[in-house]
């Protein structure tokens, strides 16, 4: 299975989810969000490795993300990726789902 089908999965069941299972399924969710970018970061990273620095920072400015021209090559990289990973359906399964959790109280950040 995927992580896009795994998020998916997760996500339609959340509703049916209450109090610390919605926790841990958030929690899953988020794992495989991150997992999800990384891999897409790999990927970007690999689409634009021919590039140099200044055309790096024009795709950027076209993908909609303008960047400072101290930014490192990594950092724009990541950036890049965030906005393509942010339009997938994973993404936004996750996203919708965080904002519904939210509204329930739910979160995954903690008071210690």
């Amino acid at each position: 299975m995927t992580t896009t089908q795994r998020i998916l999965d997760l996500a339609a069941a959340a509703p049916a989810r209450h109090g610390e299972d919605l926790v841990l399924l958030l929690s899953e969710v988020n794992e495989l969000y991150q997992q999800g970018l990384q891999d897409l970061r790999r990927d970007v990273a690999a689409r634009f490795d021919r590039l140099s620095n200044a055309e790096l920072m024009i795709a950027a400015d076209t993908a909609g993300m303008p960047c400072d021209a101290f930014q490192d090559r990594d950092e724009v990289i990541l950036l890049l990726a965030l906005v393509e990973w942010e339009l997938t359906p994973a993404a936004m399964a996750y996203t919708e789902m965080a904002e519904a959790a939210a509204r329930r109280g739910i979160c995954l950040l903690r008071e210690e």
